[in-house]
This record gives C-alpha cells, structure tokens and sequence, in this order.
C-alpha cells in the first residue's frame, strides 16, 4: 500500500515537473509578447550601414516593433572578391541566406576532427609538419541557406567574380540564447566596428543617448584583446610577440579583410556522383533521414531552396515555393528555425493564408509587388507596396497576401519554427474549402450558390496564376 501511494507521488511530480518544465521553455522561447501588440508595421530598408577593407555590413533597426516582436535582428553583409569575414561565433542560432554570389564557408564546431588536410611533407613532430588540418569547408552559392547553432564560430570567403551577398537573420528570442535580447558577434579576429554591436537594451532601458556617447569612447576588440599577452603566449606554447598579433591592436580594416593571394584552403570538389546521390536523398520523403544518423561533426548545414526541381508547390501560370525545414535539413530541429523562397512571375497572386505556429520575416530578393497584413481586429497593419532589399514580418496567426508587380516578385522568408505551418484563406486546400456550404451560406449573409463559388473557383494551390489573364512558364532562378 505504501509503495503504490509513493508510486503515486513520485508520478504526480514528474507530470508536474514536465508541465513547468514546457511552459518554462516555451516562455523563454519566444517572451514579453505584448510587444506584438501594434497597429502599424512598416516595410523596412537598414538602418545602419558601415563598410569594412572588403566589403559592406547593413543592420535592420532592431528597436523597431517588428522585430522585437519576432525577437530577431536580420543583417546583410555585401563580400567583395576576396574578401574574408572575420571568424566569429554569436549568442543566438542563426539562418543565413546567400542571396548572390558563391564562396567558401567554414564552421568550427567544438569538439569535432580536422577531417581535412592537405598536402605537404610528414614528420613525427606534427609541429614541423607542411600539412595544413582543418574542420570541414563547404562551398556555398546562391540559394543556399546554413544553419548554425549558437556558440559556433563560422567564417565567409568569397573566391567568385561578383560580390558574395548574405541575408542573416540571428532569433535572439532563441533559448539557447541565455543572455538577453542583444545580440552580440564575438569575433576571434580584427576590430569589429562600434556600430555592428547591438543597441536593443540601452534603447529599451531609455539610455539609448548616455549609452551611445560612452561606446563611442570605448573601442571594440576581438576576444583576444581582453587577455594578457603572457598568458595568451602561455596558453599556445608561442612567444609574447605572436600572442600580441592576435589582438590586431592598430588593424582598422574592418570585419571583412581582403586577402592578399588566393585563400588556400582544403576543399574538394563534388563529384557528379555526388552530386546525383545527394539530389536522390533530397527526393526521399523526410529529406535524408529523421538526423538519428547525424551527429554534429558531420551534420549537413546547408541546403539549396533556389533550385526549380526541389519547388514543394509549381503553378507554370503563377510561380513556385520552395522549403527547407526539419524534415530536409535536420540540424534544424535543435535551431527551431525554417526557411521558404517563394517566385511569383508578374501579377501572380500568393494565396492568403496565415502562420500557425511561427513568425515569418520576409526578405524581397528581387522584384515588387504588393503586400497587405491583417490583424486580430480586422484592421490592416499594412498595405503597401515592397520592393527588393526590403525586410517586412507577419506575426504568427496574422493574416498576409502577396500579389507581384509587372516584372514579378521573389523573397525569402525565415521562420521562428523548425517546421512552420501556414493555413489559407483561398485555394483547393484552404479553410474556406473546407466548411460546408450551408456553414458559409448563413456566416456571410449570401446564397448557396455564391458559397459554392468561393468555395470552388480557386482550384490553385498556394500560389494563384492572375485573374486577368494566365502567363506562360518562365524558368525564373
């Protein structure tokens, strides 16, 4: 009798501790949400800019109540031909898209082999060895999205003929972030500029003027630049001279450095058999598997999304969208991040629709068209007109269409969930299609007839062709 009360007991608290344990969780996933109460929500341009030896960075105001909403903060950074972007490592988790250009990209997770080596001359004492080891270094191109967990320092080399483009969106609101909203770059080399550090917290606090006149009396290093020199020389077994070079104390070229000479680095060329054995992993339902054969040193953190063949939807009169979530991209799951490139070719028409379980932030990659978010009150947050370079966001549940311009519309949109869902309005799998006539009938105030025509009209999925007149396939990357 004892032992069945005490079973009893000790079963009651672990429901209890579950229940705490998720709402706690949840709270920290995504907190103070009445900063999603607003009544308008702008199309936004950056709000500060500031330029380095070989390339360009551009932030998003993170004050503004969009983004505060959906705790994120989006930065581009612009790589001119053989520029490198500093390693550095962030609090958050963070979705990055390469919206132009191709290059090398390096991520150091902890703990992981230097797979990687080159060639050159063996000795038994590995420090006299010409041999270079590394981690992993992947080639990325246009279309590609990565994925980094936080805590993981990654680096970006452009060896193209064009400008390397990366739209970033770092989800401060992430509970693997245990800092605070800011977000903060810690980088391993260089000084990165005042201006690339975060101002969310000193304008929430109202310090926003103080804090700014004193930051810009402080100048930022690299992590290294806190350390004693003896130490940091103890620390890699090299001679004080060294170890002060790693603090860059007089380097003011910025956080994206030109290289002298081509970037040496170990990075194979993929085969054309592996190249066809990935495209049939990506054929597969689920992507490459559930990620129980994946470990984190050899996890995949990128996916292309700007290839036709993967499209999730096609409609040759109106466009297409393409996914990349959990189910394709595993690491995914432990980010709580998802990413959709939607084309719409000129004066098609995005289905209305809404998310339901997750903000969407969306970048114009190309194009213009028209963009109207609906509130809870009916009222629209915003109607107006977008165009490339802009980032706009739809608060989960509220309601959005997108219809393109006379020369089309793209973007790209990231997701505060690893497996984001939307439902539509119109359409052959909307909600309205899916109640009942008569329901709709007596909810409108209109015929039977009419309900039957909302209903069945939009035999389309997702993405409509005009209701004016249809446009002929055009293969738009």
């Amino acid at each position: 009798m004892g032992s069945s009360s005490l079973f009893s007991l000790i079963f009651c608290f672990l429901v209890l501790f579950n229940c705490c344990f998720a709402q706690i969780e949840q709270g920290q996933r995504r907190s103070q949400q009445n900063e999603c109460q607003f009544d308008r929500i702008n199309a936004l341009e950056p709000a500060r800019k500031f330029r380095s030896e070989a390339g360009v960075t551009e932030i998003w105001d993170e004050n503004d109540q969009q983004f505060q909403c959906a705790g994120v903060v989006v930065i581009r950074h612009t790589i001119n031909q053989r520029g490198l972007l500093l390693p550095a490592y962030s609090n958050t988790p963070k979705l990055i898209y390469i919206d132009q250009g191709r290059g090398f990209h390096g991520a150091v997770i902890p703990g992981c082999p230097e797979t990687f080596q080159s060639s050159g001359q063996n000795s038994r004492d590995r420090r006299e060895s010409s041999q270079d080891h590394h981690q992993k270094v992947r080639q990325v191109r246009e279309g590609d999205v990565v994925a980094l967990p936080s805590g993981v320092a990654d680096w970006f080399y452009n060896n193209g003929d064009s400008p390397l483009v990366l739209v970033q969106l770092l989800d401060t609101s992430n509970a693997a972030n245990q800092l605070d909203q800011d977000f903060r770059k810690f980088f391993l080399a260089g000084n990165p500029q005042q201006e690339l550090q975060s101002q969310r917290s000193s304008y929430q606090s109202g310090q926003h003027e103080g804090e700014s006149r004193r930051h810009k009396q402080e100048r930022y290093r690299n992590i290294f630049g806190g350390f004693d020199e003896r130490l940091l020389a103890e620390a890699f077994n090299v001679d004080t001279k060294l170890a002060r070079r790693m603090k860059n104390e007089n380097d003011n070229r910025g956080i994206i450095v030109r290289v002298q000479h081509e970037l040496q680095v170990v990075s194979p060329q993929q085969s054309r058999e592996e190249e066809e054995r990935e495209r049939e992993h990506q054929r597969r339902p689920g992507g490459r598997g559930n990620g129980l054969e994946e470990t984190f040193c050899n996890a995949r953190l990128k996916h292309n999304i700007n290839n036709p063949e993967r499209a999730d939807v096609f409609n040759p009169h109106a466009g297409r969208l393409t996914t990349v979530n959990s189910l394709n991209l595993p690491i995914l799951r432990y980010l709580q991040l998802s990413a959709q490139r939607g084309v719409l070719y000129p004066n098609a028409l995005m289905s209305p629709n809404w998310n339901i379980n997750a903000h969407s932030i969306c970048y114009i990659t190309r194009g213009s068209g028209r963009i109207q978010i609906v509130g809870d009150n009916g009222q629209a947050v915003f109607d107006g007109q977008v165009r490339e370079g802009q980032v706009i966001t739809a608060p989960q549940n509220f309601a959005a269409v997108k219809k393109a311009g006379s020369q089309g519309l793209e973007w790209v949109s990231f997701k505060t969930n690893d497996n984001a869902q939307i439902s539509q309005l119109a359409g052959r799998i909307s909600v309205i299609r899916a109640i009942p006539e008569d329901v709709l009938a007596n909810a409108f105030q209109i015929s039977r007839e009419d309900a039957r025509r909302l209903k069945n009209n939009r035999e389309e999925v997702s993405v409509f062709s005009s209701s004016q007149s249809h446009h002929p396939y055009r293969n738009i990357s």
